[in-house]
């Protein structure tokens, strides 16, 4: 055990008990410190990759691509496409699957609404990456387009003069958009206002994103229920 052998708290008349604890104190906080700094390390380095692999997160390209998608749908009379996280999320995991193929293979992805899409690899797998219910995907669109160097005016051209693509841009029932590009690829996902189409979040007692900023402060609230060492807490209780 480690004495407490400070002149200045020997100096000072602490309770028998509390000194007990200091020494205690010592035994067990002391060895944790390295363990301690290292944790904060991890923490910080986790919510820096959290911060910077936030799906939400958008380049230029895409910023462009979906502005010019809404100021088409604006004069049709179309309310503007609201970006949806989620379908961020499952445009960046299906373009991530494709971009290595060439875009001579665009038309093996030929749009179609989710619930009817057979040809996107590891479709089902993506989906539940990004936690969300399948349920809630059907009547949802993925609409993957490839242009060399992903020229922003090219890849809105793509989209709003081709009927393949068209259709679903000149439907009212899709309010929701995500974007994601890799490489040469660029896909949108469309979502809906309908039960099957909001793409929300699959039914879970913990979120599998969850911020490392929430998940400290509740390893903080479990060590403080569990229970002390005997040692530890015999030092508590005084003798008669």
């Amino acid at each position: 055990m480690i004495k407490v052998s400070d002149p200045q708290i020997n100096s000072i008349k602490m309770p028998r008990v509390m000194r007990a604890l200091a020494e205690e104190c010592a035994d067990v906080c002391f060895p944790l410190l390295p363990k301690l700094a290292m944790l904060m390390d991890a923490f910080k380095l986790s919510l820096l990759l959290l911060i910077f692999s936030n799906p939400v997160l958008c380049n230029d390209k895409e910023d462009s691509v979906l502005k010019g998608i809404n100021s088409y749908r604006e004069t049709r009379k179309l309310s503007p496409l609201n970006r949806v996280s989620k379908a961020t999320c499952l445009a960046d995991e299906v373009a991530e699957e494709i971009e290595k193929r060439p875009c001579e293979n665009v038309n093996e992805y030929y749009p179609s609404p989710i619930g009817e899409n057979l040809k996107i690899p590891n479709l089902e797998k993506h989906i539940d990456k990004c936690d969300i219910n399948i349920n809630t995907t059907t009547d949802g669109v993925i609409l993957p387009v490839c242009v060399p160097k992903l020229e922003p005016t090219i890849v809105l051209s793509n989209y709003t003069h081709s009927d393949r693509y068209a259709q679903f841009l000149n439907n009212s029932k899709y309010t929701g958009a995500g974007l994601a590009s890799e490489d040469d690829w660029m896909v949108l996902v469309l979502t809906t206002n309908t039960t099957t189409g909001t793409f929300s979040a699959a039914p879970s007692l913990l979120h599998p994103n969850l911020p490392a900023s929430l998940l400290f402060p509740f390893m903080l609230l479990l060590l403080n229920y569990l229970p002390l060492p005997s040692s530890l807490s015999s030092s508590f209780s005084p003798s008669l």
